[in-house]
């Protein structure tokens, strides 16, 4: 049956996909938004009136309410990769996860699902491991029976992943490799879709407080995967993997050539973002895994010399 589904955050990477797939079930859907105007761009991904479009930001609970009011279900995507000004990790990822998952409940929602990520831990030596692991925290409070979700590396046509690294072994020379030996398990953003949506169907089915960490099929180092990236848009560039010493340095001044890294980031670098075997994943939803290297190909060709038709290594 179609329901009414608020998703705070709709409009980022995670929140289109989630938006196309719930429209083609029927659903629908309010996209709660600080940027209305960015969201604009979903409404072509449902028929006319399929999509509401409302202004709110966890930092301000009434908007929270407004946004809930009358939904079956909801979802929270909304995350930051670095703060700034008052969007800090803890007004963002701990208080404003408690605060949608609050107005939530208070609004009778009956299926909610938080997508956090893999390494939150209110132990973290990261503000941003400690951020999510402390809004995990207070959505289980605020919404006992809520799906927690988190994912490893997210990977998409769109996103901050594939694309910037592969822009930057485009770009540059010689390829520094931070934290050559960490090890990822990329998932596909379309499978994390997937994913939120099982979650909310399962509540509705009476399944409670369920938490799953979601990556792909291939565990990956740091350095495979930039020696992926290099092979699959036909760079032949060299990779220097950047000693930890000179990595902290690199953060304390805020910077990696081409690309931002702050000391945040390099603590969070320090720990595999790996699923742990222990925890339910995407099988066990269901969903069979999609590759690194059966989706990013349909995007990495803007990256080859030459483009789309450019010869990719062997």
């Amino acid at each position: 049956m179609p329901k009414l589904i608020t998703l705070v955050g709709g409009s980022g990477f995670i929140g289109r996909v989630l938006t196309e797939k719930l429209a083609r079930r029927g659903h629908r859907l309010r996209i709660a938004v600080r940027n209305r105007a960015r969201a604009m761009r979903l409404k072509p991904l449902a028929d006319l009136g399929q999509i509401e479009i409302l202004s709110a930001d966890l930092r301000v609970p009434a908007s929270l309410a407004a946004a809930m009011a009358g939904a079956d279900a909801a979802v929270n995507l909304v995350g930051i990769l670095t703060p700034s000004g008052s969007a800090t990790f803890e007004a963002i990822q701990a208080k404003g996860a408690g605060e949608a998952a609050r107005a939530a409940a208070a609004a009778g929602v009956r299926a909610y699902a938080h997508v956090s990520a893999i390494g939150a831990d209110p132990q973290s030596p990261s503000a941003y491991g400690r951020s999510k692991g402390e809004g995990e925290a207070l959505v289980r409070a605020a919404f006992p029976s809520a799906a927690i979700l988190r994912p490893s590396l997210v990977f998409g046509e769109d996103d901050g992943f594939t694309n910037r690294f592969a822009g930057l072994i485009a770009s540059l020379p010689v390829v520094p490799v931070i934290a050559p030996e960490t090890r990822f398990q990329p998932v596909f953003v379309g499978d994390v879709a997937d994913a939120i949506i099982q979650s909310l169907d399962r509540q509705f089915e009476g399944h409670e407080g369920e938490t799953f960490e979601l990556g792909g099929p291939d565990i990956m180092t740091m350095r495979e995967i930039q020696q992926w990236l290099m092979k699959e848009t036909g760079q032949a560039k060299r990779l220097v993997d950047v000693p930890d010493a000179a990595a902290r340095a690199l953060a304390a001044f805020g910077f990696l050539p081409g690309a931002p890294l702050t000391r945040d980031q390099y603590l969070m670098l320090q720990r595999d973002n790996v699923a742990n075997p222990a925890l339910p994943g995407l099988r066990d939803l269901g969903i069979t895994p999609t590759s690194l290297a059966a989706a990013a190909p349909q995007w990495l060709h803007r990256y080859r010399p030459g483009g789309r038709f450019g010869p990719a290594r062997a």
